[in-house]
């Protein structure tokens, strides 16, 4: 079944090889207070110990080494709610390249910051991730920039996956893995990985309900656009592409289910990591937290949740430990 998707468990193995040690093998730790409260054991995959913080350095780096050296000395360019131009950033620096992020109004200061720092051309454009797209290709088509996108590109889902071959290697036998779901490159990646070494294993998507667009795109039968709103989990924010290749049909055939999460569940979620688990983590790398202490998980076996990224603002952090109110008005201005 996997092999005819257009990321092959092979293409994951192969992934695997050409990014080793250039990523962190992130660690699994047993959580003792989410197996009391789900009733199975629970593991915590902990890649926002990342370097960039995130995983989409998987993703990133694999993508930038199979470029040529021509192409990547064109430089490469991305659209990015912020992780993704941290991650691509930070590889292109690493072998000799130049990247440009293009991001919305709506990315978070604190990521913007971090990805100037390691010497990107940013560019701010519009409220939304389709409109950061659009300079994107008006740059690849204008300047001959090598795009690399945030989720729809085969050598990036490959790298992501690479994320669920260490899951499968740790715990063979899990019985499910809860993913942050968003345009769907870990979603996608990581169950190739997983169902290619064990058919049996279950991976359900986590988003939040404030414009998920895989789970509007999976209930339409086909890509759509979604109105893209403020979140504590923002970098699952943005859409698919309505011409999306890859990662719609993958999360069609691979996700055994989407569960959406409210903000008031995320933010416990972070609260818990932080309390609970001595982790930060930002509202994206704590849905998986937030949905089993919602309830809204069952499984008969072990559970592997993974918390995908730190880089959440320390001032909205701190409000959200502080159990302040963070829920987020509809932005009209």
């Amino acid at each position: 079944m996997v092999s005819t998707l257009p990321v092959s468990l092979e293409d994951i193995r192969a992934a695997a090889r050409r990014i080793a040690g250039r990523v962190v093998e992130t660690p699994m730790v047993l959580s003792a207070s989410l197996a009391e409260i789900a009733g199975v054991p629970v593991w915590l995959k902990l890649e926002h110990h990342q370097t960039t913080g995130s995983f989409k350095l998987r993703g990133a780096t694999n993508a930038v080494l199979s470029l040529s050296p021509a192409e990547r000395a064109r430089g490469v360019v991305a659209a990015s709610t912020g992780n993704h131009g941290r991650a691509l950033a930070h590889a292109a620096k690493a072998q000799g390249a130049v990247a440009t992020i293009c991001m919305s109004r709506l990315v978070p200061e604190n990521k913007v910051a971090e990805i100037r720092r390691l010497g990107a051309d940013v560019r701010i454009v519009g409220r939304s991730q389709d409109e950061a797209q659009q300079e994107v290709d008006r740059l690849v088509r204008e300047e001959g920039l090598m795009m690399i996108p945030p989720f729809d590109h085969p050598d990036v889902v490959a790298g992501q996956g690479t994320l669920g071959l260490e899951i499968a290697d740790a715990l063979p036998e899990v019985a499910t893995v809860l993913v942050p779901l968003s345009g769907g490159g870990l979603a996608a990646g990581v169950a190739a990985a997983v169902k290619g070494v064990n058919p049996k294993t279950k991976v359900i998507g986590l988003s939040m309900e404030r414009g998920a667009a895989m789970k509007a795109s999976l209930d339409a039968g086909g890509p759509v656009q979604v109105e893209e709103m403020r979140s504590l989990a923002d970098s699952l924010g943005g859409g698919i592409g309505l011409d999306n290749r890859v990662t719609f049909a993958m999360c069609r055939e691979l996700l055994d289910g989407v569960v959406l999460l409210t903000e008031t569940e995320i933010a416990a979620g972070m609260r818990h990591a932080y309390a609970c688990e001595g982790e930060v983590v930002e509202g994206a790398g704590a849905v998986g937290i937030a949905a089993l202490l919602a309830g809204k998980i069952r499984t008969g076996g072990p559970v592997v949740g993974i918390l995908s990224g730190r880089n959440v603002d320390m001032e909205q952090h701190r409000r959200v430990i502080n159990g302040e109110d963070v829920a987020f008005a509809e932005d009209t201005a």
